[in-house]
């Protein structure tokens, strides 16, 4: 089993330079969470924005979609901000034949108190037991971006 990983950016490579939080989405980490985790899988990763998920456009996610569409991968996860995920999740639906899992992280993967990590070891695992279709991995639970919304006042997700 390889699996593909696109990253479009989000809170997880972000990079914050002072304490009155300006930031920048830097480099994706996920490829750093992987290598320190010694995964034993194949992976390919893909950057394709390096955006704030509140940046993202109808043309971002119509070039996620097609790259998904097209992509000879079964497995596949999207690195991507939680502000937006749901709608995103929500435009890949109907994309046949593949296992597309979602996650992102509340606090950078360069941040020491980070939920990067877990996140992204979450969606890895969740690939390789569920159906295809379409789903959200955050928090350790498993999500069907139907049915869920993100609590901003808590900073998770749950479901409705």
């Amino acid at each position: 089993m390889k699996i593909k990983i696109y990253t479009t950016g989000g809170t997880i490579d972000k990079v914050y330079f002072d304490k009155k939080s300006k930031y920048e989405v830097g480099e994706p980490t996920v490829e750093q969470i992987l290598n320190e985790a010694q995964v034993n899988f194949d992976y390919e990763c893909e950057s394709l924005f390096k955006k704030d998920s509140l940046d993202m456009t109808d043309d971002d996610r119509r070039l996620l979609f097609d790259k998904i569409s097209s992509d000879a991968h079964k497995y596949i996860v999207v690195i991507h901000g939680t502000d937006t995920m749901i709608e995103t999740a929500q435009k890949l639906i109907g994309i046949p034949n593949k296992v597309i899992v979602l996650t992102g992280a509340i606090e950078p993967a360069r941040s020491k108190i980070s939920d990067a990590p877990f996140n992204v070891g979450s969606a890895v695992a969740a690939l390789q037991v569920l159906p295809a279709g379409v789903y959200i991995a955050f928090n350790g639970r498993i999500y069907d971006p139907k049915k869920i919304r993100k609590n901003m006042e808590l900073n998770r997700f749950e479901e409705v």
